[in-house]
C-alpha cells in the first residue's frame, strides 16, 4: 500500500519531469518565440504558414499573426489564375510575402508593396526561398500614395487588421477597424482595376463588404476553412467572380 509520503515523492518526481520537458521545449524554440509566449501557438503552425519554413523563411513579430496560411494563399492565387488571363497583380499590403509568393508561383507578375522596409526585406528573402523573387517587384511605400500611378489587372488587398485582437470583436468593421479606412482602400483600388480581391477576418461585416460595390453591384464572398475551422473570408470583385455565382 502506498503511503502519503511515497505519493508526495512520486508527485514531485512527475512534476520535475514535466518541468524538465517544458524547459527542453523552450530551449528548442528560437529566441524570438521563447521570449514572446504569445507567438508560441503560431510557431506550432509554422508549416501551415510556409511549407518550406525550414529552408530559410523569416518573419517579424507582426508577420507571425498576419501572414496568410499557405493553403489559403495558394487557393486565392489559383482562383485568380482560373478567372481570366491576367498578367500583373498588385499585392497592396504584402507583409512578409505569403500571398505574393503564391501569385508568383501561379505564373503571374507581382508588384508587392509595403510601407515597412523590414517587411519588404523579409518578403524578398521568403520569395527567394520559393524561387520566385525575380517575378516580384518589391516596392517600399504607401499604397494609398502609389495607387494613382499603378497599372495592373488585379489588386489584392490584405490591409493590417490590428493584430490578434481583431478576433475578439463580434463584428469586424472594415471602415473603422482597418487603418487606413477599408472603404478608401477599395475606392483607390477601383481606379486601378475593378478586379479586386479583399482578404478579411472571418468576423468581417458582410453587409459592409457587399456595400462596397454600390447599388446593383456584385461581389462573391468565400469562406476559407482550415482543418474544418473558419479562418478568414475572401471577397472577389469584377471578373474574378465565378460565372456560376448569380
Amino acid at each position: 500500500m502506498e503511503t502519503e509520503g511515497e505519493a508526495n515523492t512520486m508527485k514531485k518526481k512527475k512534476n520535475k519531469k514535466m518541468q524538465k520537458r517544458k524547459n527542453k521545449n523552450v530551449k528548442c524554440l528560437p529566441h524570438q518565440i521563447a521570449d514572446d509566449p504569445e507567438l508560441t501557438k503560431y510557431w506550432a503552425q509554422r508549416y501551415r504558414l510556409f511549407s518550406r519554413f525550414d529552408e530559410g523563411i523569416q518573419l517579424d513579430r507582426e508577420g507571425w499573426f498576419s501572414v496568410t496560411p499557405e493553403k489559403i494563399a495558394q487557393h486565392i492565387a489559383d482562383r485568380v489564375k482560373l478567372s481570366f488571363d491576367s498578367d500583373i497583380i498588385v499585392d497592396a499590403f504584402c507583409g512578409v510575402g505569403g500571398n505574393a509568393i503564391q501569385f508568383a508561383l501561379a505564373a503571374k507578375r507581382v508588384i508587392a508593396i509595403d510601407i515597412d522596409p523590414v517587411k519588404i526585406q523579409l518578403a524578398h528573402n521568403n520569395a527567394m526561398v520559393y524561387g520566385v523573387a525575380d517575378q516580384i517587384e518589391f516596392i517600399c511605400g504607401d499604397f494609398m500614395k502609389l495607387a494613382s500611378s499603378l497599372k495592373a489587372d488585379v489588386v489584392f488587398l490584405s490591409p493590417p487588421w490590428g493584430g490578434p485582437e481583431y478576433a475578439a470583436a463580434e463584428i469586424f468593421d472594415i471602415q473603422t477597424m482597418i487603418s487606413p479606412d477599408g472603404f478608401e482602400i477599395f475606392n483607390l483600388s477601383q481606379k486601378i482595376t475593378n478586379n479586386i480581391v479583399y482578404f478579411l477576418p472571418r468576423n468581417a461585416d458582410i453587409d459592409q463588404v457587399a456595400s462596397l460595390t454600390g447599388p446593383g453591384g456584385k461581389v462573391e464572398i468565400e469562406q476559407n476553412f482550415l482543418n474544418n475551422r473558419l479562418k478568414t473570408i475572401t471577397a472577389y470583385f469584377g471578373d474574378l467572380i465565378r460565372q456560376d455565382v448569380s
